[in-house]
């Protein structure tokens, strides 16, 4: 998340003139991207991925640029929203903000914890074309149309969920309490894309619950980011820990890499009306862990899942134990992210599991160019082969929870019906401890499809079941 000083002093200006009139005299472009090859599309949500794992691995702390510049008002048990998926490898959700409000569709994402929307008339998304978007027709948030939007003091407390307690509020008096310099500036790295802004409070509105001085992200200028980020991680600006959520849950419907109008619900429990120590039916549960660096603030967003075993087949593929829990640097470890599209694993680790594959699918020629192409991987021709035996792919968690999943979950079809790939990702880095940097495992999106998935925060645990998720 760091820049150069050019880019940083930019920044500024935007902010200068954000502050005082909302609006922005900026330029339009786009890149448009071809999307209908099959192997490109698989390989821009591969590279996606592993970008993305990267970001996560090696998180940088949000600073200010140093150079530029409350309750829910409702008792409603349960707030449901529509989550739906989109071609570029996301899930949608659709928040309202404002007075009047204003809806606005954000990428679902349990990886980070800001709020933000595209902000103001004149937003400017680089290198969007990929998301089938016209940059130009980004759905966006215009605060001069809302009564509620009020941009954060530097000194406010709000400020420091972002920024941290040491937040320094250049051109103000530490003595003076009602200097009127606002909150820096935030610039943010996503895997391939990032985004700038500045903080607002606004009015987020449910249908039953409305939850005032929200903080949210009013992004001016962002790169290869279709929609806002709607962050779900555990860091105090998500959306769960300034709505005080209990849990929160949903079912992903099964990926076709478009825009379907199919949505499901994510629920957003409040607490209001549960016994806080219940179960929900059906469900497997397996506890959160927390990563023992504290140092590093992004490490403490991600939701840490203890996995213990992975099995392909009958065979329990041996990761050594420093892959599967964070040693006290914080690396290492598995973690869940919605906004990942494909599962991340270690070099190390990924090619314990892709040899395990190749082994038991030694009757299938494998397609090593077409790994190349696409970046997943192993990959096989299935032609003539009559009905084909794949070997289950199982992660085995701390209390016996088993995610058994099914084969559309980890193998697609690439191309014709002739070849299939796994859909897990990994790099090319192995480094003498192993390519441990950050979490060796991220367990994404495509692999939650077609799973009742609940985060119970009041009780620090993760619940899974297979659930056909379309209604």
């Amino acid at each position: 998340m760091s820049s150069s000083p050019p880019p940083l002093l930019f920044f500024f200006l935007i902010f200068l003139s954000i502050a005082s009139a909302i609006k922005l005299p900026l330029s339009h472009h786009t890149d448009q991207l071809p999307t209908n090859d099959p192997y490109l599309s698989l390989r821009r949500l591969a590279d996606s991925s592993t970008a993305r794992a990267q970001q996560l691995k090696q998180p940088s702390s949000i600073k200010p640029d140093e150079n530029a510049l409350s309750a829910p008002s409702a008792s409603a048990a349960v707030v449901k929203s529509p989550l739906s998926a989109k071609s570029y490898g996301g899930y949608s959700v659709s928040l309202s903000f404002g007075t009047p409000s204003q809806t606005i569709p954000f990428v679902f994402d349990t990886g980070s914890s800001l709020v933000w929307f595209p902000c103001t008339s004149r937003y400017l998304c680089t290198g969007c074309g990929f998301s089938g978007l016209d940059p130009t027709r980004i759905p966006r948030f215009i605060p001069k149309n809302s009564t509620s939007s009020r941009v954060i003091g530097c000194q406010n407390p709000k400020c420091q969920l972002l920024f941290g307690p040491d937040v320094r509020c250049r051109g103000c008096d530490p003595n003076t309490r009602n200097c009127t310099v606002a909150c820096p500036p935030y610039i943010l790295q996503y895997g391939l894309g990032s985004t700038a802004g500045i903080l607002l409070t606004e009015k987020l509105d449910f249908p039953d619950l409305t939850v005032p001085d929200f903080v949210v992200g009013c992004s001016i200028l962002s790169t290869r980011q279709p929609a806002g980020i709607a962050g779900f991680g555990r860091g105090s600006q998500s959306l769960p820990a300034q709505m005080k959520l209990k849990r929160f849950s949903h079912c992903l419907v099964s990926r076709r890499f478009d825009d379907t109008d199919v949505s499901t619900d994510l629920d957003l429990d409040t607490g209001s009306g549960h016994d806080s120590g219940s179960k929900t039916p059906g469900l497997s549960y397996t506890p959160f862990r927390n990563n023992p660096n504290a140092s590093n603030a992004a490490f403490l967003e991600y939701y840490y899942l203890n996995l213990r075993r992975i099995y392909v087949g009958t065979k329990r593929v041996r990761i050594p134990y420093r892959f599967l829990a964070p040693g006290p640097d914080g690396n290492g470890g598995t973690i869940v992210d919605s906004g990942s599209t494909f599962t991340f694993m270690d070099r190390s680790v990924y090619e314990l599991v892709a040899e395990e594959f190749a082994a038991q699918m030694s009757s299938y020629d494998r397609e090593k160019e077409l790994e190349e192409i696409t970046g997943l991987g192993p990959c096989f021709n299935i032609s003539g082969k009559g009905a084909v035996t794949v070997p289950e792919l199982i992660f085995e968690f701390k209390g016996g929870a088993r995610m058994e999943l099914p084969l559309s979950n980890y193998f697609t079809l690439v191309g014709s019906v002739d070849n299939v790939c796994l859909t897990v990702v990994s790099d090319n880095t192995v480094s003498s401890t192993g390519g441990r940097s950050g979490p060796a495992i991220i367990l994404g999106s495509f692999q939650q499809q077609n799973y009742h998935v609940e985060y119970d925060l009041e009780n620090d645990r993760f619940g899974f079941a297979k659930k056909k998720c379309i209604p």
